[in-house]
């Protein structure tokens, strides 16, 4: 779907590659963005960035409450008409923590702001879409959600069901014959401060503008499913056919995946 003319909503959009996607959809001539998030310092510091580009409406909104989700859709539809394009950008990595060691609070937190709130925002948005047959949904998911990783299992199992429910809904769409789209974005670890202290032996850390343009490039290309790097389809490919031990001795000894998040310091909330 063509960002240009159309409205765009980001949840996390007030920081990172959700703020980076914001300045380069109203660059590409985005009607309005409207920017989510949990933070109303950079909420306003991105409006103030932003509004020399074109039109932006920020709001604060906690992305794994409910009623939060349908007071911000229902206002962000009031001040800047439909919304066409959403993109689920929202994201948390509490710890690197092995699984044993996660308190109640970290899981219950990574589930809700990683799995939930993505199908909280879509609840809201997919109705009207629905009734235009017109609309885009992509959900920023994680390669953490196409392999399995050490000090990581939460914010994995987080990932993993963002992919599930995103390319089911997708496949759900397609049968409705609607123009409606689903993508499903799983990039590497990116260098957003996000992921600080991550050490990566083969893959090199994502650079969050290039990211965030590829991301947008599949919005407008209606890509179902987009990996960064492509080469982690490959890899995926290679957990189905080989043995477990195989994999695991390739995967962890030679590209050194299963200790990248060992020396994890960035940002825990």
């Amino acid at each position: 779907m063509k960002i240009a003319g159309n409205s765009v909503l980001i949840t996390g959009g007030a920081s990172g590659i959700g703020r980076i996607m914001g300045r380069m959809a109203l660059e590409k001539g985005a009607r309005c963005l409207i920017v989510w998030d949990i933070n109303e310092q950079n909420i306003a510091a991105t409006e103030a960035e932003l509004s020399a580009v074109g039109r932006v409406k920020g709001y604060r909104v906690d992305v794994s409450n409910a009623d939060s989700v349908a007071a911000a859709y229902k206002q962000s539809v009031a001040d800047c008409g439909d919304v066409d394009i959403v993109i689920n950008c929202a994201g948390v990595v509490t710890s690197n923590k092995t699984f044993d060691e996660q308190t109640v609070g970290d899981i219950q937190r990574t589930m809700r702001i990683n799995a939930e709130a993505p199908m909280l925002v879509a609840l809201q948005a997919l109705p009207d879409m629905l009734k235009r047959n017109k609309g885009h949904i992509c959900n920023i998911a994680s390669a953490a959600g196409m392999l399995s990783n050490p000090k990581m299992s939460v914010y994995a199992a987080s990932k993993w069901a963002v992919i599930g429910w995103s390319d089911s809904v997708r496949i759900e769409l397609k049968r409705m014959r609607s123009r409606v789209r689903f993508t499903t974005v799983a990039p590497y670890y990116i260098n957003t401060g996000m992921f600080d202290g991550v050490k990566s032996r083969i893959f090199p850390i994502l650079k969050p503008e290039k990211t965030s343009r590829k991301i947008l490039r599949a919005i407008e290309c209606n890509k179902d499913f987009k990996g960064i790097p492509f080469g982690f389809h490959f890899i995926r490919f290679c957990q189905f056919i080989l043995p477990s031990s195989w994999f695991d001795k390739i995967l962890g000894d030679w590209f050194g995946i299963y200790t990248t998040m060992d020396n994890f310091t960035g940002r825990k909330a």
